[in-house]
């Protein structure tokens, strides 16, 4: 395995919810990252989050990690799953709160 590969392993499997994105949360560079962070938000759970624009390698790094080749990218209890698009799709239907009810994420901090 690759430093890179490596150290977003170990990003991923260290936190329970991690959102590699553009930008911060409060500073989202990109209108799908602003999305990801509303609807984690939204959802209450406290996550992490990677800016890969302050990154190159883990820029690059996460789309083969991930085999996914666009970013915001969300991992929850080290299972990929998905960019902006399925996270609204899944938080739509109420499939993004029932999952993380399930795999008892942390409630974020009010």
């Amino acid at each position: 395995m690759s430093d890179v590969n490596s150290r977003i392993s170990d990003i991923v499997k260290g936190n329970d919810v991690v959102l590699f994105m553009k930008g911060t949360p409060l500073f989202p560079q990109c209108g799908f990252s602003s999305r990801a962070v509303a609807i984690l938000d939204h959802c209450g759970v406290a996550y992490d989050s990677v800016d890969v624009l302050q990154d190159m390698e883990i820029r690059q790094g996460i789309k083969a990690y991930s085999d996914w080749p666009t970013i915001p990218q969300l991992y929850v209890k080290g299972e990929f799953l998905g960019g902006s698009d399925i996270m609204m799709e899944m938080f739509e239907a109420g499939e993004l709160k029932q999952l993380m009810d399930e795999k008892q994420v942390a409630k974020a901090e009010s």
